[in-house]
């Protein structure tokens, strides 16, 4: 299965970059405008609306029209685990729901001295079947600008 990573250096401590990701405020804060996200509802682990922690079993339902262009697509991603301890936090998000056959997002946090090193690491698989496989081996060229893009917002806002 193809991965995609990408880490970038926030000049903030871990304490507010994990702050920041932990919220749904962050993932709409990260999201180029392009992908026109609406977040249709948030769910915690317990059932609780809105919940101002994303915590493991945390359901996100979204629609994206990315450039504008089609319909909208319907996407639920879950928290899968979260974890926090000593100079080092990730969570995983896993799509239960939408246009990928596989999507595993895990974001990985580590303090350093006062900055933190941010890692986005995605296994995925595109759409498309056999077609979507061949590819695969260009899913770079996709991801590359929305995650640096993301990385770049991430250092704008927090740093």
């Amino acid at each position: 299965m193809p991965t995609y990573e990408r880490t970038t250096r926030v000049a903030a401590p871990l304490s507010d970059v994990w702050e920041f990701h932990s919220r749904v405020e962050g993932l709409e804060a990260l999201t180029p405008g392009f992908m026109n996200l609406r977040v249709e509802q948030t769910v915690g682990p317990d059932g609780e609306a809105d919940p101002d922690v994303l915590e493991s079993g945390a359901r996100i339902d979204m629609s994206m029209r990315p450039f504008g262009v089609g319909p909208r697509q319907t996407w639920t991603s879950v928290i899968g685990a979260r974890q926090a301890h000593d100079g080092a936090a990730y969570f995983r998000d896993t799509m239960e729901d939408g246009p990928f056959p596989t999507w595993e997002h895990t974001h990985l946090f580590y303090a350093d001295g006062g900055t933190t090193i941010c890692r986005d690491r995605v296994n995925y698989r595109l759409p498309g079947g056999r077609l979507g496989r061949l590819a695969e081996p260009f899913g770079d060229l996709g991801f590359g600008p929305m995650f640096a893009g993301r990385h770049r917002k991430t250092k704008q806002l927090l740093e």
